[in-house]
């Protein structure tokens, strides 16, 4: 069995071994910069990784929620997720992280005037906004009227994979190459690499950083156990999907069956009211042939 050189980004545990390890900072910091346009004094220098349970529930049982979160040099803070499977209330979920990164930062005894922006980045492998064309979509909050932007701590922005349908060679920004990576890393042959990157250097070593064969036993039996995983949710997903079709359907059977009945009282009643067949069809959708065969079950 062949293998690709070069593992799946949108792999919870290749994910963070990409964007949330010390060795790899600058990947982040490059992917922060590129993703937000961010030029000149606001670009981010520098990260400090900051613990990602912020649930002490959930960091009792050492699970994280969040797939990367930090700091940089002037204190905003960054959430970074890498979405696969279709969450309902995803967007809400942004929120309630963003949220709570945001009134964890006050210590004991400060004011508010210490709160920094909390910035949310997500990279989704399903439709977020069905209504949006656009793969790449920035949201923020502004005047309703005026569409002012006086509050700025919240902004939220999303890479929706499958709205982006690029080829290589009409790749045409940073962007572009961050969403044709996590789209297709690991279907990318060694040859498609100079046209992917040109002279992007950081982007080849996002690239490099998923070369399977780099990675050491433990690691891809990480990655393995975490597409195992994946596919297991998956599978348990599409299940209940079944099943509740299955349901819908057998109680769609039965309230139909439950509703025939009630039309043929109603008619029935109508029949021996004096009302005429066309009459009784228009009132209850029956056919006239059902109509007549209830006459002449009353007059039998």
């Amino acid at each position: 069995m062949l293998f690709s050189k070069f593992l799946d980004p949108k792999n919870d545990f290749a994910f963070k071994q990409i964007f949330g390890t010390e060795k790899n900072q600058d990947i982040l910091i490059h992917f922060i910069n590129d993703i937000l346009c961010f030029k000149g004094p606001e670009q981010v220098v520098s990260v400090d990784f900051l613990k990602t349970a912020q649930d002490p529930d959930i960091a009792a049982q050492k699970q994280s929620l969040i797939d990367v979160l930090c700091k940089d040099e002037t204190g905003r803070q960054f959430i970074i997720e890498m979405q696969v499977a279709r969450m309902q209330g995803f967007e809400k979920r942004a929120q309630y992280y963003a949220s709570k990164a945001y009134s964890r930062q006050l210590l004991p005894g400060e004011d508010y005037t210490q709160l920094k922006e909390i910035i949310f980045i997500a990279i989704t492998d399903f439709v977020m906004f069905k209504d949006k064309e656009e793969y790449y979509s920035t949201h923020v909050i502004l005047d309703k009227e005026t569409h002012a932007h006086h509050l700025k701590d919240f902004s939220f922005t999303f890479l929706e994979l499958p709205k982006f349908d690029k080829e290589i060679d009409e790749l045409e920004n940073l962007i572009e190459k961050w969403a044709y990576f996590f789209k297709h890393a690991e279907e990318t042959k060694e040859g498609d690499l100079e046209r992917i990157v040109g002279s992007d250097q950081v982007i080849y070593r996002a690239y490099e950083a998923l070369n399977r064969f780099s990675w050491t036993e433990i690691e891809l039996n990480t990655y393995e156990q975490e597409e195992k995983r994946e596919r297991d949710a998956q599978a348990i997903i599409k299940q209940k999907l079944i099943d509740a079709e299955a349901k819908g359907e057998a109680r769609g059977k039965a309230e139909g069956k439950a509703e025939g009945v009630v039309q043929t009282l109603e008619a029935i009643s109508l029949i021996k009211a004096g009302e005429s067949d066309a009459a009784i069809s228009e009132k209850l959708g029956l056919s006239l042939e059902v109509i007549e065969a209830l006459r002449k079950q009353i007059a039998g």
